[in-house]
């Protein structure tokens, strides 16, 4: 597991280092360089290198000041520039200027015609809040016109620490070090984009800096980090839980497999899909491994009273069936493929009033829900998504992307992705049910915790047909098993990500599939 921390956390873990520990802030600056310039090093050789070093004022033109220094008493050629006035530099960040003077260096206000080997990006670290402007942003176009390799200190210029927005404009880097922690603005889009290579190096801040006060936010980084149920020897296919998959309708037979599939290969013992009668055959084939519950469309009756002339129910046979479904599962995964017809309304609200089983809900439930949720008062949600019928403990997995949280939150997309540390949280809370928001960073939501977890794995080869059916089942079968349902979301999440980056190192991601993550799940869990 690995922290990520924003401005405001790592601010005052660099307050408590200087402040509680004693570290002088300069002692800081001068580990900060050294790491960097090791960084470089191993990516770059010991050639003696022209480097340009561009800063700015605050504390991160310092560090690059002091990277600069390091070059030149390593025998590289060295020029230093300095956008802003040295009156405004922080105390820190002048007592660097004053020793790259006293070395009889020149520093020059704007970036000179030359070509370098080097640049080091230095002109603002992650507390910047404001878009940049004037010589800040034509030094920034000259750094990315010379197509020179480019380290960012800390973090690019221009890019949020926070949301890893574009600020106007920004550098793109070859290679950036940080210290201490990686911050979000490196993980989030489009920022992680434009910082290359991430190298986190300790310089002196480490969780001992947090003094109680400890992140809101983590992510996963190895397989090591997966909470996997116990495989026990004596156990049986009972043992290994038994899913009920509520999936695909006579058009989307591709969703109920590719879900199914993946809740038997994360582990889970036995299957059952509920699944129009139109897929029957097709799944019998793919999947024979699976039991099946078929409806069709003759299952819908209409009422004959007056006041409800015009809604369909379902018949009494198929309604003990699905019944006995229930009874029979130890927890539910509803929405892959369903479609948002009477039948798919039926089964959701099915599985909500009749049931307490944990459960997943994803695609087309979602969609079911975000109908209903503006007749639904904020005070009435947990009963709407947890049933007249059940406990308050009742644990239920929301899994939107982007364009089905927008509509269950109430919002735009674009409004989503600008807030996705805030909304998904919100969300959580306001539901009671763990939020699983995926985007290219997935962040799950738990109700009344602070922590939110980050997925930093996947990749853009996952953008396909079928991912979320696949992320869906792998939820799903991990819940079976047994462990704690805000683990078997977590987990799942990465360890789907994780399977996505196998199965594009080996066929790429312009073509890869959903059913090649299923099918490299395998692999992972073999070799983990």
């Amino acid at each position: 597991m690995e922290y990520l921390v924003s401005q405001a956390e790592m601010k005052q873990y660099d307050k408590n280092t200087i402040e509680y520990y004693k570290v002088p802030s300069v002692v800081l600056m001068e580990r900060a360089a050294l790491v960097t310039v090791e960084a470089i090093r191993k990516e770059k050789g010991d050639g003696n290198f022209r480097v340009l070093v561009v800063s700015g004022c605050g504390n991160n033109g310092g560090d690059g000041l002091a990277v600069g220094r390091l070059f030149m008493l390593q025998g590289c050629k060295v020029e230093f520039v300095l956008l802003g006035k040295e009156e405004k530099c922080s105390e820190e960040t002048a007592l660097q200027l004053a020793i790259v003077k006293q070395y009889g260096n020149e520093i020059y206000d704007r970036i000179p015609e030359a070509e370098y080997d080097i640049v080091i990006d230095a002109i603002f670290g992650i507390g910047l809040s404001r878009a940049v402007e004037g010589i800040f942003k034509e030094a920034i176009g000259e750094i990315n016109r010379k197509n020179t390799y480019v380290c960012a200190v800390d973090i690019p210029s221009g890019i949020h620490g926070d949301s890893g927005q574009v600020m106007g404009c920004a550098v793109q880097a070859d290679l950036t070090v940080t210290y201490g922690f990686r911050k979000l603005g490196h993980c989030f889009y489009p920022g992680a984009t434009y910082c290359g290579k991430i190298i986190c190096g300790q310089m002196g801040i480490d969780d001992k800096s947090f003094l109680g006060q400890m992140p809101f936010y983590y992510t996963y980084t190895g397989l090591a980090d997966v909470k996997l149920p116990v495989r026990k020897a004596d156990g049986n296919k009972g043992t290994f839980g038994k899913v009920l998959v509520v999936a695909g309708n006579e058009t989307m037979c591709g969703a109920a497999l590719m879900a199914a599939k993946s809740v038997f290969r994360v582990g889970a013992g036995m299957v059952r899909v509920v699944t129009s009668a139109a897929n029957r055959e097709l799944l019998q084939q793919a999947l024979p491994e699976a039991m099946i519950t078929a409806y069709d469309n003759f299952c819908l009756k209409k009422t004959e009273t007056e006041e409800m002339c015009d809604i369909e129910k379902v018949t009494e046979k198929f309604e003990a069936e699905f019944e006995k479904a229930l009874n029979w599962a130890d927890c539910i995964l509803i929405g892959p493929g369903i479609g948002t017809g009477p039948i798919a309304k039926w089964l959701l609200h099915s599985c909500l009033q009749k049931s307490t089983l944990p459960m997943v809900m994803d695609a087309d439930a979602l969609n079911l829900l975000a109908e209903e949720s503006e007749a639904i008062d904020t005070n009435n949600w947990h009963s709407a998504t947890t049933g007249e019928n059940s406990t308050d403990g009742r644990k239920i997995i929301l899994t939107p992307h982007m364009g089905e949280f927008a509509r269950l939150f109430g919002c735009s997309v674009a409004e989503a992705k600008k807030n996705l540390l805030r909304y998904p949280k919100q969300l959580a809370d306001k539901t009671g049910c763990i939020i699983v928001c995926k985007d290219a960073r997935t962040v799950v939501a738990l109700p009344d915790e602070e922590e939110q977890y980050i997925n930093t794995s996947g990749n853009a080869g996952m953008a396909t047909a079928g991912s979320g059916d696949v992320l869906a089942g792998v939820i799903t079968g991990l819940l079976a098993q047994g462990i704690e349902v805000s683990q078997a979301a977590i987990s799942g999440v990465y360890l789907h990500g994780l399977a996505g980056d196998e199965a594009a190192a080996r066929l790429g991601e312009r073509s890869m599939m959903a059913t090649d993550i299923i099918e490299q799940l395998t692999e992972l869990l073999r070799n983990g």
